[in-house]
Parts: C-alpha cells; structure tokens; sequence
C-alpha cells in the first residue's frame, strides 16, 4: 500500500532493470508511475503495482523523483527536453535521477540546465545487472549535490544495497565507465586466453576454477555464461568521448573499443568453453 507522506516516484523505462526497481518501490510503499514507449512495458508496469502515464510530461505532473532507465543518450535526452520534456513540466524542487549509462558531459549538461528551474539532478548509474537487480543488490554509483545525494539515499536504497558518493555529477558516469571499461578488458582478455589455453588441451573448467583462487580472478570470469558483450560499444564509446575530450592516447582502451565488436559475434557463436556448459571449443 502507498504511503502518502514518500517521494512520488516516476520511472522512464521500465525494461528489465526499470520494472525490477519499480517492484522494489512499490513493495516500499512508494507510488510509482511508469513511461515507456512499449505499451507491453506499461501493461507489466500496471500489473506490477505502478500507475503509468502515456509521456513524460504527464509523468513529471505527477512526480517529485524521476528516474531515468532508458537505454541511450538521444533517448535522455528526447525524455528531458522540449516541451514534452522532464525539465519543462516537473515542479521546482524535483529531482531527475539519471540511472542511464550515459557520458559525464551528459548528465553535466542537464543540470546546469535544470538547475535555473529549481531541479536537481542525481547522476546516479547502476552496476552489477539485471540479477542483482531482481535481488535488491544493486550499486549506485552517485554524483550530485550532498542534499540531493542525501535526498536519493532512500530510494535508492529499496534496490540498492550499496550507494557510493563520488562527487559532483558527471563523477557517477565517470564510475560507471571506468568499471565498464575495466570489465570488457577483461572480458576481451578472457577470450583471448581461452582461445590459447584451449590449443593446449587443457580442461579449461579447471582451469577456471584453479584462476578464481589466483590473481587472474575478474568477475568476468565469475560470470562468464552472462557476459554478452550486448552494451559493450556503447560503453567503449563513452570511453573513446572522454578520452577525445581528456585530449589522451590510451592505445589499449581503443584496442578494446574495436575488439569488442567481434567479440560479441564470438560470445553468441564459440566461446571458450570456460564453465563446461556446452559451448563449443574454437578449432
């Protein structure tokens, strides 16, 4: 049952981490409002304990805290401006809370364009995936404002089991992105040497359970079956737009920026066979 006196919480995106949050919410007591462009999206939303509002405008009528799931930026960015938008239609003292994996200018640039309306802004991505996410496990890696941050602590928290401050906003994509860029270096790597290790005829089940006790442990190979490379040029783009921006050659992250185009293809047909579940060995 929705308590009157919590935040009224809208979310724009309501896939599989926006409706797992959503459901969290709810359970909190909170009301929760759901936007998606699917109408499957919002049927589940409904179902799931939310209201739904048809755009963002009539969302941000009915919210003080906005979080933000969808996938890209040109999609942020079509939800907060214009006149349909977050910005025009939310009330002074309302929060956006960007949850999108998107580059720190981003998130910059929407509250330096918030704020002359009385709108804060939580740079809030989250980590950890769409499991953690069901589990209530999730980390938020948060920039912001201290009273805003303060402000997104407990929502955050009915999904959240961590929340870490990094600073200002634009410092919770900067997290995000090194913690990307990180995991599909390593997750590159893992093809790499599974590729090698397998020439060898070595059972690389064993091997992989003898590396989770050695410095070559990584998550990525902790979670090898759900790694699939799906946002990892996304990811690799942000990176390669701060390094532009940061005026830097970083040989080994473009590197990865290009690997991870066929490492996609590679994960979905033939995998190293690290975890013994059926994939098939490179010849």
């Amino acid at each position: 049952m929705a308590n009157d006196n919590k935040e009224r919480i809208g979310i724009v995106g309501t896939g599989r981490m926006g409706l797992a949050m959503l459901k969290h919410l709810v359970k909190r007591g909170y009301t929760v409002t759901a936007c998606d462009v699917s109408a499957k999206a919002l049927e589940t939303a409904r179902a799931a304990g939310g209201a739904t509002a048809d755009t963002p405008a009539a969302l941000a009528k009915q919210c003080d805290f906005v979080i933000l799931g969808v996938g890209y930026t040109d999609e942020i960015n079509a939800v907060v401006y214009g006149e349909g938008g977050l910005i025009a239609n939310l009330a002074r003292g309302a929060i956006i809370a960007v949850s999108s994996t998107t580059s720190p200018a981003t998130v910059q640039q929407i509250a330096k364009d918030a704020g002359p309306r009385g709108i804060g802004v939580l740079d809030a991505p989250i980590c950890r995936g769409r499991f953690a996410a069901d589990e209530g496990t999730l980390l938020a890696l948060v920039g912001g404002t201290p009273d805003v941050v303060e402000r997104g602590r407990t929502i955050y928290g009915s999904f959240c089991s961590d929340y870490a401050h990094l600073g200002d906003v634009g410092h919770g994509q900067v997290g995000k992105t090194m913690n990307n860029l990180l995991l599909w270096i390593s997750a590159v790597g893992l093809i790499e040497a599974g590729r090698l290790a397998e020439t060898t005829g070595i059972d690389l089940v064993k091997l992989r359970d003898a590396l989770m006790i050695s410095s070559g442990n990584s998550d990525a190979l902790k979670d090898w079956d759900m790694i699939s490379f799906t946002w990892a040029l996304k990811d690799m783009q942000v990176v390669a737009e701060m390094t532009d921006n940061a005026g830097l050659s970083l040989p080994v992250t473009g590197a990865v920026k290009e690997l991870v185009k066929e490492a996609r293809r590679i994960k979905a047909s033939n995998p190293p066979n690290w975890t013994g579940k059926g994939a098939t060995k490179y010849g």
